[in-house]
Parts: C-alpha cells; sequence; structure tokens
C-alpha cells in the first residue's frame, strides 16, 4: 500500500506505547530519545529491504544454475539498505529473554554503518547499554505492529518525523530546539517550489527543509535524488545524527557538516545556493562581531554592537547570511522573529538595504504558538533574486495570524487546506490564476462528491418521513375534527411536500455536477 489511510492514527497509537514504557521505567526523555529513533530508522530500513528484495532477487544473473549473492549495490540502486541477517528487524524481535539484545542492536548498527559511509558514526549504539534487556524487547515489538509488516512509501518516514514532534516537545534534546514544525516547514517549501537545484540550510537541526523540500519534488512526480543536492549546518553533533538518519529514512542523502554558521561556511556556498531555507535561533546577543566585522556573507553591513563586543541582535546577521548565500536567480525561504521587521537603529538600516535590492518577496506573519519551544509570533521571509518584470517593486505581505488550527492546548498548526488557501493568494500575486481556478473546482468537486455520497441517506429519510406521515395522518384521522388539528395537518403536509421538492432539487444538482 502506498499510504495508510490511518497512519495518524498508528501514530499516536506507536507513540503513546513507547512513551508508556518509558514513563513506567526511570528513563529520562533525553535518554530514551536516540535509541528510540534508532528503532524507527531500523525498522523503516527493514521495511525497505523487504519491498525491493524480491524484485532484485528475480533479477540476479546466475552461473551454473546458481544466483549470485544479495550486494549492497543492488539496493543502493533501489535507493534501500541493504541489511545483514542479523540487522533485519525480524531477528531482532525474535530474540529471547536470554539473548543480549543491546548487543545485538549495537551489531546491526555497526554492519550497517561498515557499508553505508554516509552513516558511519551516525547510528545510535552504546546508548542501547543504558536500557534494560526487557524495555528493549517491548520497543522492538512496539515498532513491529502487523499492519506495517509490509507498506511502502513513507510510511515510516511519517512515523520518525511525528517522533520528532512529540521529543520535541518533550524538550528531550537541544531544549527541543532541532525542530521546526512541518506545517511551517512544508509551507515554505510549498512558496519555494524547489524543483531542481541546491538546497543550502545553514541551521539545519532534524533536517525537515530537506524532506520537505524532496516531498514537493515527488508531487511534482520527479526523482529527488536526482534533482536535489542537498548542504547542511548544524552545531549540535547529536543533531546532525537526527538530521542524516531523517534523511535516510526518507531514501535521500545530504551533505551536513558540523559548523558555527556565525563563524564558518565550510560549504563554501557564498553565491551559489539556487534556495535557502532556515529556521534559526532568535535574537540571538552572544555573536562575536569582531569576528564576523569583515565576513562576506554581510553586505549590508553589521547590524548593532553592544558595549561588550557582541552584536546586539542576531536576526540580520542570519537574514544578510540567507541572502548572500543565494546565486543571481536563487530564492530563500525563513523563519524569523516577528521582532526583525520592525526592528529600529542600526537593524533598521540593514532593513532598508535589503528592500532597495528589490529581492524581498513575501512576508507572512503566523499567530504565536506554532513552536514547542517558543510562544512567540513568527514571520516568514522570502527572498526571489529573479522576480519577474510584474512583480518588480512589490513585496506581498500576508496576516496568517488568525489563521491555524488546534493541535493541543497549547500548540497550533495549519491544516491542509488552509496551507492551500495561504498559498491560493501567492498564485494569484504570481499571475498563476489557473492554479488558483483548479483549487476552487477541487474544493467544489470534493463537496459535490460528498453530497452525493447523501443521496442514500436523504432517499432513506425522505421513506422515513412519508411512512412517519401517513401514521400521524392516520392518527389524526381518528380524533375529533378541529381547527387545531387541521392546522397541524396542513403545516406537516406543507414540510413534507417542500422536503421532497427540495430533495429532488438537490439529486438533479449533483447529477448534474458533471459539467464541472
Amino acid at each position: 500500500m502506498a499510504q495508510l489511510e490511518n497512519i495518524e492514527a498508528i501514530e499516536k497509537r506507536l507513540w503513546n506505547a513507547a512513551d508508556t514504557l518509558r514513563a513506567n521505567s526511570n528513563y529520562a526523555s533525553n535518554e530514551y530519545f536516540m535509541p528510540v529513533m534508532g528503532l524507527i530508522f531500523l525498522r523503516h530500513a527493514y521495511s525497505r529491504y523487504l519491498a525491493v528484495k524480491d524484485e532484485i532477487e528475480a533479477g540476479l544473473p546466475t552461473r551454473g544454475g546458481v544466483k549470485r549473492a544479495l550486494s549492497k549495490e543492488d539496493f543502493s540502486k533501489k535507493s534501500a539498505i541493504y541489511l545483514a541477517p542479523h540487522a533485519q528487524f525480524d531477528y531482532l524481535v525474535s530474540l529471547t529473554d536470554s539473548d543480549d539484545r543491546a548487543k545485538a542492536l549495537i551489531d546491526a548498527m555497526e554492519s550497517i554503518e561498515s557499508d553505508y559511509e554516509t552513516l558511519r558514526g551516525v547510528l545510535p549504539k552504546q546508548e542501547y547499554r543504558e536500557l534494560d534487556n526487557e524495555i528493549i524487547a517491548q520497543l522492538l515489538r512496539t515498532l513491529n505492529p502487523e499492519e506495517l509488516k509490509k507498506v511502502s512509501g513513507d510510511v515510516f518516514g511519517r512515523i520518525y518525523e511525528y517522533f520528532l514532534t512529540q521529543f520535541a516537545d518533550q524538550k528531550a534534546h537541544d531544549g527541543g530546539e532541532f525542530f521546526t514544525p512541518v506545517s511551517l516547514v512544508s509551507l515554505i517549501a510549498n512558496v519555494l517550489e524547489p524543483k531542481r537545484g541546491s538546497i543550502l540550510d545553514p541551521a539545519c537541526g532534524s533536517g525537515g527543509m530537506f524532506v520537505q523540500s524532496a516531498r514537493f519534488v515527488e508531487r511534482i512526480h520527479e526523482n529527488p535524488t536526482d534533482n536535489l543536492n542537498f548542504f547542511g549546518l548544524e552545531k549540535n553533533a547529536t543533531t546532525i545524527n537526527l538530521a542524516k538518519m531523517n534523511l535516510a529514512v526518507h531514501g535521500l542523502v545530504g551533505d551536513i557538516k558540523k559548523a558555527i554558521t556565525y563563524y564558518e561556511d565550510p560549504h563554501e556556498m557564498l553565491h551559489k545556493a539556487d534556495f535557502v531555507m532556515a529556521n534559526p535561533p532568535f535574537n540571538v546577543d552572544e555573536i562575536d562581531a569582531d569576528k564576523i566585522k569583515n565576513d562576506p556573507r554581510l553586505p549590508f553591513g553589521l547590524p548593532g554592537v553592544n558595549k561588550k563586543g557582541k552584536v546586539s541582535n542576531g536576526n540580520y546577521v542570519w537574514i544578510s547570511y540567507f541572502y548572500s548565500y543565494l546565486n543571481e536567480k536563487g530564492r530563500a525561504g525563513f523563519v524569523m522573529s516577528s521582532q526583525a521587521s520592525s526592528a529600529g537603529g542600526v537593524e533598521a538600516k540593514v532593513r532598508r538595504k535589503l528592500i532597495e535590492t528589490g529581492h524581498v518577496d513575501i512576508m507572512i506573519a503566523i499567530r504565536s504558538n506554532f513552536f514547542y519551544t517558543r510562544s512567540v509570533p513568527c514571520e516568514l521571509w522570502f527572498f526571489d533574486k529573479n522576480k519577474p518584470e510584474s512583480l518588480q517593486g512589490k513585496i506581498l505581505m500576508i496576516d496568517a495570524r488568525e489563521i491555524y488550527r488546534k493541535v493541543t492546548r497549547r500548540i497550533f498548526d495549519f491544516s491542509p487546506e488552509q496551507e492551500q488557501n495561504i498559498l491560493s493568494i501567492i498564485w494569484l500575486y504570481r499571475d498563476q490564476e489557473e492554479r488558483f481556478h483548479r483549487l476552487v473546482t477541487d474544493y467544489i468537486s470534493k463537496t459535490l462528491g460528498e453530497a452525493e455520497k447523501s443521496l442514500t441517506l436523504i432517499q432513506e429519510y425522505q421513506k422515513s418521513f412519508t411512512r412517519l406521515y401517513k401514521n400521524i395522518e392516520s392518527f389524526l384521522k381518528t380524533m375529533p375534527a378541529n381547527e387545531k388539528i387541521s392546522e397541524i395537518t396542513d403545516e406537516l403536509n406543507k414540510y413534507r411536500e417542500a422536503y421532497q421538492q427540495d430533495s429532488v432539487l438537490f439529486t438533479e444538482l449533483i447529477k448534474e455536477k458533471s459539467d464541472w
């Protein structure tokens, strides 16, 4: 199956089961975090392995009536990971209480790392020594439900992201800063539309920007591994491992380097990136001004400096860097503190110079509570160095602060329809009226489709209404004739006829829906 219709219910059930195990043990979220994410990675790898194994074996050459052995290269061609027998999930689930499950998992992870250089040193290993043998057994069984044993598509990618979301909510790692809410990342990707080229995220966290960009390419029926090259920078080594696993469970590969972006540019991407996407830390006041004062990534100058020799607010350092990484046709989309758009002083001068380039394209105001770690509102900024002539001198500003879906008491996001509605405003701004018309037509078609499903219910209700009317009519005839009874009978008949007429009209309209 390409997708599971009840994937959201499965995600929640798996998380609740895994978190209940943690709650009933002595482990804190930060101790439990990486081992669980590693198991989801391993379970996904096994799912991909099974999905392509039969096809690979059918195409293997034979010599002397014997087929050659499976190889790593066979699976790499199918965007899958080769798993030695002792690294396969069913084998790990089958281990008994007398077996050392932690050692078995470490051996499994090491065998994968030995075959795949991009995962070398990335997968959790010694962390499993911190978990009880029985807890590991329960986790293995929890992540191996029957309905997930033969799934295809991006189901485990979805589950991986869902677990990242929940761990971020618990601040299990780096205060939760490693994770950007999926609905914001998805909106950025769908505004930028990165169909082909290099994507740089200078504060890449767990790699969500790369994953959503790949999904955009998949939706236009192209292969993201052929179209996109991912480059990331991240200061936290554990977060880099999370990002590399996140890419791997989605069948992607990226070049993610450990660096403090304020002072380093190891990818040497100045003026080279086709796309920049990021969610940097907000309002940082610890950047050493002396170290960056001559950085070529600051074309608009250094923002304000305080008495300690620190940049008073790092927002415009990030904004300047994002702009500078872009090539002559590049586009950027990033999350930014709401304070940045109204900051005064030197920051206002930097903002003026940025606007005067003509490359600021779109700004979207987002309400508070979209983040797991910050309750403050934010804004999405977009640059386009290749704006068409019709948009020169224009900036689209969207106030989306009243657009949200309540996920929990303190966390909000966008529903798919809300995201599409915001995007439709941008399509109209870009003179893409056909896309707007297709969206409206799709909404109408879906509405009519739902209405069509109700025809049977309407007919059944009409029959019940008619039977009820006849029974009431028979009963009323046994009553002494008077003005009140006649009034009730006339009113009931009027409503029955009105309902029948409306039902006929509704049915006719539904049957004419093909005109759309």
